[in-house]
């Protein structure tokens, strides 16, 4: 079937074209170092589909036909596809990119959102785990010693910032560490469990944010705490995929409980290590393959045999969507806010017309 696709790629723009770009996965970790995280979704799936023989190329310039993806950062946003291109915009954390015909998205949470936009049709794909990934070290044994976030230290709840977060731990005899270096990102060598919360007050569930830290943690060995996140409720399966934490006291309560129940890591970790499995590289590689052949060449096929006013209407319901995104944003808060007090009315006329109801049934009776 493959003979048959049309041309498929992978689209860096010159300007941010490295001049050393690797040539296989194996040397993919140590070049990402020093680079920007969209190539992780670009070039690093260019590379994984490569090496599995799937047909595709990774260009600088823009193609005039084919199938296009690329990571939203490299997209223009005035950029419209032509008669017989369509553009599969990576959206990451982004907004929709106003003329894309498909986009991907990290969250299964995004996808519902997006979709209830009839006009921007997405599909989910779980973002790659860390490249060069070093798990805990078996040596290590049923030590439970060292706690840690990996990431940006400024996507970490500020409350686990502060020094007495240390202390705290230190008191339950556990060494607290933020892993900020990327180059260090990939090393659980030393980690016995890690925790992971954006934020213990904000109410929103970072619905464009992805699993990945849980990910990284399966494949790593270690349990995982972590905050309230979508992607993260949306992959659990069950309560040994991670413990769920939202304030400061769960956190506590949650690692005191690793830390007195052997049983329980090791429960935890055994099933972290059957959970992988659905995100290891091969089988995220099946899965961009499917949605190579099965949606985005149909789509391809449609667009192009697509007549020129269709899709001069499609790509203006969009320019009218994006242009008209604010306006609708203001009038949905307007709303809101009239419909609160009306709201707040009817509930006391029903109230006093329930109390008068009462009343008069109880002066018949």
């Amino acid at each position: 079937m493959t003979d048959k696709l049309p041309p498929i790629y992978f689209y860096i723009p010159q300007s941010d074209w490295p001049g050393d770009i690797p040539e296989t996965i194996d040397t993919y970790w140590q070049w990402l170092d020093a680079k920007r995280g969209m190539y992780n979704w670009t070039l690093q799936t260019y590379l994984r589909l490569k090496a599995d023989k799937f047909p595709c190329e990774l260009v600088g310039t823009m193609p005039t036909e084919g199938i296009v993806v690329a990571h939203w950062d490299f997209l223009p946003q005035s950029l419209q596809p032509g008669s017989k291109v369509l553009i599969v915009c990576i959206q990451a954390d982004r907004a929709q990119h106003p003329y894309a015909q498909i986009h991907i998205v990290q969250n299964p949470q995004e996808e519902m959102v997006v979709r209830s936009v009839k006009l921007w049709e997405s599909y989910f794909m779980p973002y790659w785990p860390q490249p060069g990934l070093i798990p805990r070290d078996p040596s290590r044994g049923d030590r439970f010693e060292k706690v840690a976030y990996v990431g940006r230290e400024e996507n970490l709840a500020r409350e686990l910032r502060k020094p007495e977060w240390q202390e705290q731990l230190k008191d339950l005899g556990l060494q607290w560490e933020i892993v900020n270096s990327r180059d260090r990102w990939s090393d659980y060598s030393e980690i016995d469990a890690i925790l992971a919360v954006r934020n213990f007050n904000r109410h929103g569930d970072y619905s464009w944010k992805p699993a990945t830290k849980l990910y990284n943690a399966w494949h790593a060995g270690v349990p995982a705490i972590m905050g309230t996140d979508s992607a993260f409720r949306a992959e659990r399966k069950s309560k040994l995929d991670y413990v769920e934490v939202a304030s400061l006291e769960d956190a506590i309560a949650a690692l005191k409980g690793l830390r007195d129940d052997k049983e329980l890591r090791h429960a935890m970790i055994e099933n972290g290590r059957v959970r992988a499995e659905e995100t290891k590289a091969e089988r995220l590689v099946e899965r961009w393959r499917s949605f190579l052949t099965e949606i985005a060449v149909p789509a391809y096929e449609r667009w192009c045999t697509a007549s020129s006013l269709t899709r001069q209407t499609f790509l203006k319901r969009r320019y009218l969507a994006v242009e008209t995104k604010d306006l609708r944003h203001r009038i949905r808060i307007a709303r809101s806010q009239v419909s609160r007090p009306v709201k707040s009315l009817v509930l006391r006329v029903r109230g006093a017309w329930n109390s008068r109801s009462i009343e008069n049934n109880d002066n018949t009776q």
